[in-house]
């Protein structure tokens, strides 16, 4: 059968430029669960001047809608599930260190730089968006890996640490947690064949991180099948949903049934958050895993 519309968005791999002050000119910074993120709203006005080749923007401006399928899937919006996992990661003690970590469907990219800060030893980045990696992941992993040289430990001390400005300090080299990042835009399926296929060394992920990314049934076999060909082993996956997404018809227990089915992964709900829709936190392991 034909493919969908969704699976023809080839991979590319986005370099991380050479000057970084450039990566964070004219982007306006915030902070979020002590956390550097660039503003959205800021962004999405330069796109509409046409700085977005993807046209994303416009189009979902135009549409009034947060998904377009097979051309716009979410990432200009940090979603609320991303701190219910952030969140989750403290309370269960989830260790990053020396760990190699795909933040899948990253948006924001929150999620993979928690694992940097977590002292991982790899953390690569996708967005089905080349234009979300370009102007809103990459410039916020920049703006947090240049505040961590600030940083003289956790807690509270982190909070006394000073965001970047408007103007960050020239950056003689590329900040150290910098050089542990890959950044990856295209369709899930397009773009685990570009990290199977590539010259680049590639060892499988220990841990892969996706939120919010199970509301579209049509994703499914896409998802699982990514999942099964780059988790490491004995590696996990957390993933926080919606219970429902109403509208478009997926969820938590429809995507657990689906993984059921296909008898690879075995699955638990680590988490329900019940504060308004419900939201859920589900692991996922090989089956035949340690």
């Amino acid at each position: 059968p034909p493919k969908k519309e969704f699976c023809c968005k080839a991979a590319k791999e986005h370099d991380i430029p050479e000057d970084l002050d450039k990566v964070l000119e004219n982007k306006v910074m915030e902070t979020v669960s002590d956390l550097y993120y660039i503003n959205m709203s800021v962004v999405e006005m330069m796109c509409l001047d046409g700085t977005d080749g993807e046209g994303i923007v416009s189009k979902s401006v135009a549409s009034h809608s947060d998904l377009i399928p097979g051309v716009y899937e979410g990432g200009l919006k940090i979603w609320e599930c991303t701190f219910d996992l952030i969140d989750y990661f403290s309370e269960a003690e989830i260790q990053f260190t020396n760990k190699t970590v795909l933040d899948l469907g990253c948006g924001a990219g929150l999620l993979g730089i928690v694992a940097l800060r977590g002292k991982a030893d790899k953390v690569h980045f996708q967005d089905y968006n080349g234009t979300v990696i370009d102007e809103i992941t990459l410039p916020n992993a920049v703006a947090n890996c240049r505040s961590e040289g600030n940083r003289t430990g956790s807690g509270d001390d982190r909070k006394a640490s000073k965001p970047p400005s408007k103007r960050p300090k020239k950056a003689e080299c590329l900040p150290d947690a910098l050089t542990k990042c890959r950044f990856f835009s295209g369709e899930w399926s397009e773009v685990s064949q570009l990290l199977l296929s590539s010259n680049k060394p590639f060892s499988k992920y220990d841990i892969i991180l996706t939120s919010e990314t199970i509301y579209n049934p049509d994703y499914y076999g896409a998802l699982h099948d990514t999942l099964a060909r780059l988790l490491d082993k004995n590696g996990r996956v957390y993933l926080a949903s919606k219970a429902h997404y109403f509208g478009v018809g997926g969820g938590i227990h429809l995507f657990e049934k689906f993984t059921v089915e296909r008898n690879v992964f075995r699955t638990s709900i680590v988490k329900i958050i019940d504060k308004g829709l419900q939201r859920c936190i589900m692991e996922m392991a090989f089956k035949d895993s340690s």
